[in-house]
């Protein structure tokens, strides 16, 4: 018997082992095996195919090493999925494998180091070779606990060094990351097996107090007792119950009254929860949710397009309801981890424990609890998972219905590394696998997606009013050229939106203050000489965070200390330029020091539960100002806040992509859209140099569909996305030359098949990132089955390429289909 398994490596070949007869008839597709790669490394494959002719090829087919697991770990949708995943945006299954298991699923072997046996040695050895071997004389050590343990940079020259000499030897042991959380518990000893021996016990502990009160305390909490099957009780609970020591408890189970025993206890919290009823739709909610039905019958997916706060999730919330009764599962896919957090409470409330959560500030363990939790779902019993785009990955068996919240986000999409995949198009092939739903719900669109909706390719159902019959916020725009002139703008912020802050914060509301770009100033600058401070290793400027005194960075994360003296001329007249979310919080404190100012992006909420705390205080009304980048735009639900400051859209609407119209109405539409959702009319203001902008005035009118009409005429003329499929095409490498000169020996070869659909190459707007040059190719395919043709044809170059000259070898070449 032979099989092909799937190595979370970036090779596009399937690799083939021979099963040794032992486990022939536990060999199955989706199963993880260890296979040896190479001399000595081992790594977690996943069986991919099972067959019995030996394939032809030109090397020896080595055994796998062991079985891991005794059933599959994958299943035959997951498989499926990953086959077009690796298909349609052109990586391997490797690739997608590294992408869909939880890192404590995909094991690889590390190298361990022992001494070889000898009696003296005869050769001269260096200090750090000296060190290594004592090092290694009580016990074998891996690579990298041998540099802990040295501090040595140099470590890896000199193990080579003394495996040539024959004094040390190294194997491969396979790891894996994840560790089942336990717990200690008492239960009685065997031994008291009647109540004439449990007072016998008793007896024996009056007079030590501490130990009396631990075993009373059990018989309490225990109560009634069973002597067959002792009630078992966590070693916390016991001890904080009897208030006794560690030591008492010890000296109890010294005398076999009771006994201790580790149980493996899960690391996701499933206490019990109250829940409530589902709350009645309103007729117009009510009228959309009927229209979503009868939607369905006719196609698989449905938009519903509902403008902001018009009460969408409780639509989501009645649609999961009834999948939960047929024993469904039911996928919520979020745009970012902060959403989660609103709405996990939204839906314990109705659902209780059936909701499982799922992203990247979950530790490794707890991902890996929710999957095998997932893997070993009871079919009969309906199953909710919420989360981000990862979630698309989990083992789901009976998928009912896919919701796509806010599905216009460009956080659906992955961008680095491979696979550059969109979960919001993903998951409608996942659907298909499934015979599941999805329904994309969003007030601003994106446009591939309304167009899908409208030439009738997806249902189009839509919710104009806001819930409770509340009116969409005022926008108002603040037109800083003028401003500027007649002397209105103190720092960053106008005085129309100074006096909109303090009249909002005099009734005792809440503020929402926009900036799409974190840190403190996007640059610094030498006044004297110019010289601006730029990465290393990125063809960028550092950024300055002011709270750590750092440049940094945001492409690698290369960052030095803050520059006081330039190194060029050594003047000291060095200015932060720009402004970003930390400076504009550290000039609000200043300017309205009574308020209470807090910040949310990426460098605020890097620790776990950051997210759910800056979130639940200004939900509480603890923070009166709430500075944001993009995580404030993201559905949001505040009652209290009436106003929102946009403070700077120029930077999005004159951003050199064919999308930034597009970007810049979702992002200013929806957070707008937090302002005044439930006992006031909000108020929006925009500070901006373009106030005739066509973008700016749609966001007035709350015009989406002009929006839309305007954007799919100027697609359509120059043949952007819906109209064509986009491949960008990058290629990578640490040499410039050998950038620019496959670059152009790689377009002459596409151009002569693909003609003027290609553009290219390109620079691109940073062109180093990582020490690596990079070039650019557009390419624009129609939108019929020819495509996946163009791509196999495109694989067939990039190899072309690659083999035609040695130093192209080291070439990176990427692909980003569909690019956002």
């Amino acid at each position: 018997m032979f099989v092909d398994v799937i190595l979370p490596l970036a090779l596009s070949e399937l690799f083939s082992y021979s099963v040794p007869a032992e486990w022939a008839n536990t060999i199955v597709p989706g199963i993880r095996v260890a296979v040896q790669v190479g001399q000595k490394k081992l790594y977690s494959a996943i069986v991919y195919r099972v067959y019995e002719d030996k394939p032809a090829t030109g090397y020896v087919i080595k055994e796998i090493f062991s079985v891991l697991d005794e059933t599959p770990i994958v299943n035959d949708y997951q498989l499926k999925l990953w086959e077009w995943i690796s298909a349609y945006y052109m990586c391997s299954l490797g690739e997608v494998m590294k992408v869909a298991l939880p890192a404590g699923l995909k094991m690889e072997s590390e190298t361990r180091v022992c001494i070889v046996p000898f009696d003296n040695i005869d050769v001269d050895l260096s200090d750090i070779e000296k060190q290594i071997i004592r090092e290694l004389e009580d016990k074998e050590r891996s690579i990298e606990e041998l540099y802990n343990r040295t501090k040595r940079r140099n470590i890896l020259p000199a193990v080579k060094l003394l495996l040539d000499k024959g004094l040390l030897s190294i194997r491969e042991e396979l790891k894996t990351s994840y560790r089942a959380k336990t717990a200690t518990f008492v239960r009685l000893h065997p031994s008291i097996d009647s109540e004439e021996k449990l007072n016998e016990a008793l007896e024996a502990v009056k007079r030590a107090d501490k130990q009396r009160a631990i075993v009373e305390g059990y018989i309490h909490a225990a109560s009634p007792l069973s002597y067959k099957v002792p009630v078992e009780m966590s070693r916390k609970e016991l001890l904080k119950l009897s208030r006794s020591s560690s030591a008492a408890l010890k000296a109890c189970v010294d005398k076999n009254i009771l006994e201790y025993l580790e149980k493996q206890i899960g690391r996701i919290d499933n206490s019990a929860v109250s829940v409530n009823e589902i709350s009645n739709l309103s007729s117009i909610q009510q009228q959309a949710f009927d229209k979503i039905k009868h939607q369905f019958t006719l196609h698989n997916t449905v938009l519903l397009h509902g403008v902001t706060s018009s009460g969408k999730t409780e639509i989501y919330i009645k649609l999961i309801s009834e999948q939960l009764q047929q024993g469904k599962h039911v996928l919520y896919l979020l745009p970012e981890i902060a959403l989660t957090t609103q709405i996990i409470h939204r839906l314990k409330n109705v659902f209780g424990n059936r909701i499982g959560v799922y992203h990247s500030h979950f530790n490794n363990h707890e991902r890996i609890e929710v999957y095998n939790n997932l893997l070993e779902a009871n079919n009969d019993s309906g199953f909710v998972i919420l989360g981000v785009r990862s979630s698309i990955f989990l083992p789901y068996t009976k998928l009912g219905l896919i919701i796509v919240d806010e599905e216009h986000e460009n956080t659906y999409k992955q961008y680095d590394p491979a696979p550059r995949y969109h979960a919001r198009d993903s998951v409608i092939v996942l659907s298909q696998l499934h015979g599941a739903k999805v329904l994309l719900g969003t007030a601003t669109p994106a446009i591939e997606t309304y167009y899908n909706a409208v030439n009738g390719k997806y249902g189009l159902v839509k919710l104009s009013e806001r819930f409770g019959n509340m009116e969409l916020p005022v926008v108002e725009t603040v037109d800083m050229v003028r401003a500027r002139k007649r002397k209105q703008v103190h720092t960053h912020f106008s005085g129309m939106l100074l006096d909109g802050i303090q009249d909002a914060l005099e009734q005792g509301e809440q503020v929402i203050l926009f900036q799409n770009r974190r840190g403190f100033s996007p640059f610094v600058m030498c006044q004297t000489c110019g010289y601006t401070p730029r990465c290393e290793y990125c063809d960028v400027s550092l950024t300055y965070h002011k709270y750590n005194s750092q440049l940094v960075c945001h492409y690698c994360g290369y960052a030095i200390s803050m520059q006081h003296h330039c190194p060029q001329c050594q003047s000291a007249d060095i200015q932060a330029c720009g402004f970003g979310t930390e400076k504009i919080e550290e000039e609000l404190k200043l300017l309205i020091p009574e308020a209470r100012i807090e910040r949310l992006d990426l460098d605020n909420t890097r620790q776990k539960n950051a997210y759910e705390r800056i979130l639940h205080d200004f939900e509480e009304q603890e923070i009166n100002i709430l500075v944001g980048t993009q995580m404030v735009t993201k559905g949001l639900d505040f009652d209290n806040v009436s106003l929102v400051g946009v403070l700077n859209a120029d930077n999005m609407l004159n951003f050199p992509d064919f999308r930034a119209h597009e970007r810049s109405y979702q992002l200013m539409a929806q957070v707008g859209g937090r302002a005044g959702r439930k006992n006031k009319k909000g108020r929006v203001l925009i500070q901006t140099s373009d106030t005739g902008n066509p973008v700016i005035r749609y966001i007035q009118q709350h015009d989406y569909l002009s929006m839309y009409n305007s954007q799919i005429e100027e697609r359509k003329v120059f043949n952007y996305p819906p109209f064509c499929r986009l491949l960008v095409l990058t290629l990578k490498h640490t040499n410039k030359n050998v950038v620019d000169e496959a670059a152009i020996t790689l377009s002459h070869t596409l151009k002569a098949i693909f003609g003027n659909r290609l553009a290219g190459p390109e620079t691109p707007l940073i062109n180093r990132i990582q020490n690596k040059y990079l070039l650019n190719f557009r390419l624009k395919l129609g939108r019929d089955k020819a495509a996946q043709q163009a791509k196999v044809l495109l694989r067939e170059c990039f190899d072309q390429l690659i083999q035609s000259k040695k130093e192209y070898r080291t070439l990176k070449i990427s692909v980003d289909v569909d690019p956002m």
